[in-house]
């Protein structure tokens, strides 16, 4: 029975750095394509010198910022039309104008970490980010060293372990898993201390 390990592999040696490119614009779009073990194969078919590393790098780079970008202006421009409904609701306000607190006050450090880190959370970064109309030069900045740092991380070790692809995939998948859940943790307890703080009416 074909893994997805072997699936990604048939893939990249069918299509090369054409899917590459594909993938990792979808994945920034949140759609749920292996977007980092695809990176980590085609890094080892570039070991073994089936593909180039510059084109594979290149490829996975410039996919991840067209697709953040995408993400973004999508959402601003959906922002931009659904301003009314949004501000409608006072929960809905109250909840977007902290979005725009926060992304002002952390918003560059935010989108970088959100690009590699705990990559699972990037795509909504994206759409926050342009939902709230956080400022478009410092987004596209910062999430290009983001995925400077994506890319060359999965890219890299797919290069650096051409022959343990998928147990390398196994270690990153469950260290982002965890970091991931980590921060969502202390964002719902910071949440809710908040909330705790807040006087009965």
């Amino acid at each position: 029975m074909a893994t997805v390990a072997d699936f990604v592999l048939g893939l990249v040696a069918d299509y090369g750095v054409r899917i590459v490119f594909i993938v990792t614009f979808l994945s920034c779009l949140a759609l749920p394509v292996p977007s980092s073990l695809l990176m980590l194969a085609s890094g080892g078919f570039a070991a073994t010198g089936d593909l180039s590393l510059a084109a594979v790098a290149a490829a996975a780079f410039s996919g991840a910022v067209l697709g953040d970008n995408t993400g973004y202006w999508g959402a601003r421009r959906l922002g931009m039309g659904a301003r009314g409904w949004l501000t409608r609701s006072p929960r809905r306000a109250q909840l977007l104008t902290r979005a725009a607190r926060f992304l002002g006050e952390r918003g560059g450090p935010s989108v970088f970490f959100s690009c590699w880190l705990v990559a699972p959370l990037g795509p909504y970064m994206n759409y926050v980010c342009g939902l709230t109309g956080y400022s478009w030069p410092r987004f596209a900045l910062w999430g290009i060293a983001g995925e400077i740092v994506w890319v060359g991380l999965y890219v890299g070790l797919g290069y650096s372990f051409a022959d343990s692809i998928t147990a390398v995939s196994g270690v990153l998948g469950n260290a982002s898993g965890f970091v991931t859940a980590m921060v969502l943790v202390i964002g719902l307890g910071w949440w809710l201390w908040r909330a705790s703080r807040k006087p009965v009416r």
